[in-house]
């Protein structure tokens, strides 16, 4: 009997940033038009640009636009369009949002409204899976009544307190012994109910050493269904994935075999159609389910990489009535692909969100990346949503040059403007660990790799040199008088022109420099005299050649700091005044916001005498938590904020005074 085929003409995206962009490539090359939806702060985003049309959501919170489920059907409404893909995130596992796109008569890319509610709750998927004979790990659920603590002994530390609702590493948190217990609780309650409108959470085992390896799998409406073989994910932060990778150098063909044989008893339990993901604990050849994401994975790329297959292409056609394009024996793996996601966050500073604007973002053209990029230069990451830049995926032929590969990439990739993680994503491919496929999920805390990278003297100097040459080259430009007389000419001897830069907070260079007749420029830094010669300056493109030694920059100019890409990575110069300001004034004993957020809570008042480590604010940012405490004992002077207020970063919170007769 011939399948019903309802062509999908008009496409929703109901998402942002970078997965919105990435499922209208597929869109567009099979003729659909495409509609985005957007918050006020995204209205001149890529994604918004690239779009055949949009709709204002009129809000800026996620909570006002994209969780909204009224705005977002009524925009679809407004637009014409037939089909909604949710992406990932927001609203993409919401099943009251499911049921009402389908009873409005719009076709939905995802699973069923009744699997997406049986895999929200994560605890009903546990019980399903017991039934299907998949193993799982221990858990309780707390209630009202629950004895956490007797729960917790029961289970044997740690446990990990974690999130009925919900993904993406809120409302979990994993702890060590019964001190910490009632605070983890109520902390993942809380980021639970902000992120999800769910607060429900329960205790589970966690295995420290273990692997996050989960199974893609692809299912239609006539029964079909295929797993897209696995991929590891155990390189995280605040069980957050950072770097993931297919196949798992963990698993070989027994272990592939029975994982997938697993995923696919969990699929036909639930009986699944479109794309989804099987995810488990992997410890030796032991395997755990934890969830099924009723969704597009962000990871999806790695997938796709080694199948040579486009899952969202796949969602599509089933979305449309067409059976799956393949069978499981039309499918191999094909080399290794890893993806790294850059975030905008502090690595020094425990990987705290670092919202901001992309003064610069040049993806790289080296090593045959694939970028699945949310910006652009002149981009914003904004407090109210995820702070990823970007998601850079690398295929080769064997595991080893996909992360040489990647690591180069990312490190010639310039992203100006913002705290990234780049720098610690760069290192961690590169240590003996990661290169030996020891990928636990405790393996930053283990290894350790270098949150930034080491700047050497030689290459600073370098830097201050071409920046020094292009700021000639543009004074040049831009001269009113005699701007095309050569700037070394003099009817007198004059001494060499001096300039100054910071880097970091301490570090200092003082670059010296003459133009010379002949063009050339000679220059002094570092008690040494280096001969330059300037064939590109002053449009942001410096080409130098150093004492016999070409070498390649851009410069660019941002108040009064200075923007620097090489081949070694991105600087950051502050050019330092001829004459600095004799103002000290410091404020002393404040707490300061590390980051932008909203003021959670407020712990404390003025008066209250606090010991050190005490809980005194409770910040918000990009929907986690960030406890400020007490850093020595003291007594509150002042509180300078309100719960509800939004703060920036190094804002005055809390000022804090000595004990008296300290």
């Amino acid at each position: 009997m011939a399948h019903v085929i309802t062509p999908i003409t008009r496409l929703l995206i109901a998402n942002r940033g970078e997965i919105a962009r990435r499922i209208m490539r597929t869109a567009h090359d099979m003729g659909i038009s495409t509609v985005a939806i957007y918050a006020d702060g995204d209205a001149n985003a890529p994604f918004v640009n690239e779009a055949d049309s949009a709709v204002a959501l009129n809000g800026r919170t996620t909570a006002e636009t994209y969780l909204d489920v009224g705005k977002v059907l009524h925009a679809c409404r407004r637009s014409g369009a037939d089909a909604i893909h949710p992406g990932y995130g927001f609203l993409s596992e919401n099943e009251a949002f499911a049921q009402a796109v389908i009873d409005a008569g719009i076709k939905w890319l995802g699973p069923t409204p009744e699997v997406i509610g049986l895999m929200g709750d994560k605890l009903s998927a546990k019980r399903l899976m017991d039934e299907a004979g998949v193993p799982t790990l221990p858990g309780v659920e707390i209630k009202a009544d629950t004895d956490i603590v007797a729960a917790a002994a029961k289970i044997g530390y740690p446990v990990l307190v974690k999130a009925s609702a919900g993904g993406g590493g809120r409302g979990m948190r994993v702890v060590e012994n019964e001190a910490g217990l009632v605070a983890a609780v109520e902390g993942a309650k809380r980021e639970a109910g902000s992120s999800f409108g769910d607060d429900t959470v329960f205790l589970e085992k966690w295995l420290a050493t273990s692997r996050h390896v989960e199974i893609q799998i692809l299912g239609d409406s006539h029964g079909n269904l295929v797993h897209c073989y696995e991929r590891e994910c155990s390189i995280q932060r605040r069980h957050q994935k950072i770097i993931e990778e297919a196949p798992s150098p963990a698993v070989d063909d027994a272990l592939r075999s029975r994982m997938g044989d697993a995923a696919i008893a969990a699929a036909k339990k639930l009986g699944y159609s479109s794309a989804g993901t099987v995810e488990f604990l992997l410890s030796g050849d032991d395997f755990y389910f934890l969830e099924v994401n009723a969704r597009l994975q962000v990871e999806h790329p790695i997938t796709e990489e080694i199948i040579g297959k486009d899952l969202v292409r796949e969602q599509i056609r089933v979305a449309e009535g067409e059976t799956l394009s393949f069978t499981q024996e039309d499918i191999s793996i094909n080399g290794h692909a890893i993806e790294a996601r850059l975030y905008a966050e502090d690595p020094a500073k425990g990987f705290l969100p670092a919202p901001g604007p992309v003064l610069a973002w040049t993806p790289s053209t080296i090593g045959k990346a694939r970028f699945d990029s949310g910006v652009e230069t002149g981009s914003e990451i904004s407090t109210q949503f995820d702070p990823m830049i970007a998601k850079v995926i690398v295929h080769a032929p064997t595991r080893r040059e996909a992360a040489s590969r990647l690591a180069r990439v990312l490190e010639t990739t310039e992203i100006q403007g913002l705290k990234t993680n780049r720098d610690f994503l760069v290192t961690t491919l590169r240590t003996p660990e990661y290169l030996a496929g020891d990928t636990t999920t405790d393996f930053i805390e283990r290894v350790k790799p270098a949150l930034t990278r080491e700047v050497s003297r030689q290459e600073l100097v370098e830097a201050a040199i071409a920046t020094t040459i292009e700021g000639q080259a543009r004074r040049r430009a831009s001269a009113k008088v005699l701007g095309t007389m050569s700037s070394g000419w003099r009817n007198s001897t004059m001494p060499m022109e001096r300039i100054s830069y910071k880097f970091g907070k301490k570090e200092e260079v003082e670059v010296a420099y003459k133009r010379q007749r002949n063009g050339q420029f000679a220059v002094h830094v570092d008690e040494q005299t280096m001969h330059v010669t300037c064939y590109a300056g002053g449009e942001g493109n410096v080409d130098l050649d150093l004492d016999g030694r070409r070498l390649h920059f851009n410069v660019s100019p941002h108040a009064d700091d200075w923007l620097i890409h090489s081949s070694n990575g991105d600087l950051r110069l502050t050019e330092l005044p001829r004459y600095p300001s004799t103002n000290t004034d410091e404020s002393g004993g404040g707490l300061t916001a590390p980051m932008p957020g909203s003021v959670l809570a407020t712990q404390v008042a003025a008066g209250a005498t606090v010991a050190k480590g005490d809980l005194l604010v409770i910040l918000e940012a990009m929907k986690m938590e960030h406890r400020i405490t007490a850093p020595r004992d003291g007594v509150v002077e002042s509180v300078h904020v309100n719960v509800g207020e939004q703060v920036e970063n190094a804002q005055l919170l809390v000022t804090l005074a000595a004990v008296e007769g300290e």
